[in-house]
């Protein structure tokens, strides 16, 4: 296993959440309103939308949070918030990318590059590392929305590139603009999914030792406690027996 999946395993094995609920919802509600910013208020007729609020709706957010957020973006009274991607290495070179939705470039920035700073790395241009990344979808289905054998004949009907199953659930990619339509065609077969979005998929991964693994995920966490932080996305690479130390710590 490589990237940041591992790093919330680990996070999971812990009994450790990246954020409080609420923390969870704000960034939920950003999106939506940034989403219905972008288009049509209309989950219908807005495929980023309806994405928006799938998520929501799968990680149990309240239906009036999420009407509000959409209200927010149609009222005209609502923060104005700018999408910037993020790129640098952190600890033992390892590629991050960082997603954030802000109303401020400067606070972010400067928050993000002191994380940075402070693990040991660096932040770099856009472009300086996201080029060792694939955008791709990403649509995660619990354990029980059925066997491996079942979920990868559907994600093979629906277009979708691979699938990985475990018993933690189904991870099934598909190519970045084939992702509505993938999406649409596995809620058909399988029900709706825990999360649907686009992913930075990382084409190598870098290996860490114990420390610089721990450095890392520190970082990451850091990263995503930030309220203006959406996504992180990391290419760092642990082999089994690091691993092991790490879920027994």
């Amino acid at each position: 296993m490589a990237g940041h999946s591992q790093f919330k395993n680990i996070m999971h094995r812990k009994g450790r959440q990246d954020a409080a609920r609420s923390k969870l919802f704000s960034k939920l509600a950003r999106e939506i309103t940034v989403a219905a910013k972008t288009g049509m208020p209309d989950p219908a007729m807005n495929p980023r939308l309806r994405l928006a609020v799938q998520n929501a709706k799968a990680q149990s957010m309240p239906k009036d949070n999420i009407e509000r957020a959409i209200k927010k973006a149609t009222g005209g009274d609502g923060e104005n918030y700018e999408e910037i991607r993020y790129e640098g290495y952190g600890p033992g070179g390892v590629a991050v990318i960082v997603e954030a939705l802000t109303d401020n470039r400067n606070r972010t920035a400067g928050a993000v590059r002191s994380y940075f700073t402070k693990s040991g790395g660096a932040l770099g241009e856009t472009g300086s590392v996201s080029f060792m990344f694939d955008r791709v979808g990403e649509i995660v289905y619990p354990a029980g929305a059925g066997d491996a054998e079942k979920v990868l004949e559907a994600a093979i009907e629906a277009g979708a590139e691979d699938c990985q199953s475990d018993e933690s659930g189904h991870v099934i990619t598909c190519a970045f603009e084939d992702l509505g339509e993938v999406s649409a065609t596995l809620d058909s077969a399988l029900g709706e999914a825990e999360s649907v979005k686009a992913i930075w998929r990382p084409q190598n991964g870098t290996p860490v030792d114990e420390d610089k693994a721990m450095s890392i995920m520190k970082l990451i966490d850091t990263l995503e406690d930030d309220d203006d932080v959406q996504n992180v996305y990391a290419n760092y690479e642990i082999d089994d027996e690091t691993l092991a130390k790490l879920t027994a710590a």
